[in-house]
Parts: structure tokens; sequence; C-alpha cells
């Protein structure tokens, strides 16, 4: 069952066009773009193939300007990140990690005794600032917040030999 499309009139393209030509927000005016040339009858592949845009974007984008015009394409996505912790709070802990270590912390919940873990992180703060993120990247983000960075282990080789370490050893010796 297919849906006759519903043209624009000229005062609507030309309202998108002043619209899209004003706007610097990149999602709206790719919403605003979509819309127009969707409404003067371009083909649907052709307007899929310019912007990208899957069809049921095109669609949703499209019924929603019918419905509520310019204001229903604006993007109102807040952005910016969801920072559970505020930098007042941030100071804190990054002062609490550098003076002290897990195990003074946090007793014997701790981990680690001497290195701060994700796991230590996310048992302080859910205990001092109730907060828990939903990602161990996040707490990997807030010790570099903090001035921490990651301990990395000292390489070894796997395929050394204890034995043959123990010969060389016992000829070292004999010299």
């Amino acid at each position: 069952m297919s849906r006759k499309r519903t043209l624009l009139t000229a005062e609507q393209v030309t309202e998108l066009q002043v619209a899209y030509d004003q706007c610097s927000e990149g999602n709206t005016k790719i919403r605003f773009l979509a819309v127009r040339l969707y409404g003067t009858g371009m083909a649907t592949s052709d307007v899929l193939s310019i912007i990208g845009c899957s069809r049921s974007s095109l669609m949703n984008w499209s019924r929603t300007y019918q419905q509520m015009g310019i204001a229903g394409l604006v993007d109102k996505r807040a952005g910016g990140n969801s920072a559970k912790l505020t930098p007042h709070q941030v100071k804190h802990l990054a002062d609490q990690l550098d003076r002290y270590t897990p195990e003074q912390l946090l007793g014997a919940e701790a981990v680690s005794a001497q290195f701060w873990t994700v796991t230590d992180l996310a048992r302080l703060v859910e205990r001092n600032y109730d907060v828990v993120y939903d990602s161990p990247t996040s707490y990997r983000t807030l010790l570099k917040r903090c001035g921490l960075s990651r301990q990395r282990p000292a390489k070894q080789y796997k395929s050394r030999s204890e034995l043959k370490v123990l010969d060389f050893e016992e000829t070292l010796e004999k010299n």
C-alpha cells in the first residue's frame, strides 16, 4: 500500500531554503535539505543518496514538517556529556587519589593495595558521591581527569626458559 507524496508549496520550499541558509547546526540543516528535496518531487532514492540517511528517517522528517513546520525539524538533542560529578567533586577526588592508596581509603574492599584500578575507583565514587557510571570507560576517563595514567606492565619474554637462565647463571659463576 503506497501513499501519495505530499508536495510542498512554493512558500514552504522558500521557508525551508531560508531556514537552511540561516541554520548553523549540521543535523538540522540536513533535515531542512532532505525535506525540501523530497517535497519538491525529487526521487526518494536520489534524496537518500544525497543526504545519506535512511528511508524511514526521511519519511519521519517529512511527516514531522507537515505536522509541526520548521520547529519540528530542529535538532532537540542537548549534546555535551552527562558528567555525573561536578568539577569541585572531581578536584576533591583527584586530591584523594593523589594522597591515598586504595587500601588506605577502601580497606579490605580494595582490589589493589597500591595502585588505583577501575574497580577500586568505582567503589570509592559510589561510596563517597552515590554515583555509578554505566561503563568502565567512564571510570578510565575519570582517572585521566584526575591526573592518573595507565600502569603498563613491564615486558616479559614468554619464550624465556627458566632452565636455560639457570644454566647461564651457573656458567657465569664458574667463570
